[in-house]
């Protein structure tokens, strides 16, 4: 079995070795071992488990989601459908964070369009107008 420093499993996945460490720490991803010297031993299935934790990071899943499909991975009662159902999951869960964030741009577009630009002062700016505008006058508009 070939074995590998934290530096060496960190460079073959291009993160940082504090990653790594801290994948550790909440649990993601174990040392196969240590060296007599206390070292942290990884192996080809570490750079697996690694590859699969950034790439689920890539995908919007955040740690304990990755960590949920890390150990279905593993579960031998699992199929694909509860992979496939927790990717759907995910996938209406960014659906609703697309319409957040079409409403703030749009609210912002709006906004936008109130201020008079360059050259004007501040008190003239409809966005820190606003931005200052008190929660009962915002309720009545």
């Amino acid at each position: 079995m070939k074995t590998l420093t934290i530096g060496k499993l960190a460079k073959s996945c291009k993160v940082k070795i504090d990653t790594v460490r801290y994948y550790e720490k909440v649990g993601l991803l174990i040392p196969v071992d240590r060296s007599e010297s206390g070292y942290r031993v990884y192996d080809q299935s570490s750079v697996k488990q690694l590859r699969f934790i950034r790439k689920a990071q890539s995908l919007g899943f955040k740690l304990q989601e990755t960590k949920d499909l890390l150990e279905l991975s593993r579960d031998s009662e699992a199929d694909c459908g509860d992979i496939r159902d927790t990717a759907k999951l995910k996938i209406k869960e960014i659906e609703l964070k697309v319409q957040d964030l079409l409403r703030m741009k749009n609210g912002l577009a709006e906004l936008a369009e109130y201020c008079p630009g360059k050259g004007k002062p501040l008190e003239d700016c409809g966005i820190l107008a606003h931005f200052y505008q008190e929660e009962k006058e915002l309720a009545n508009e």
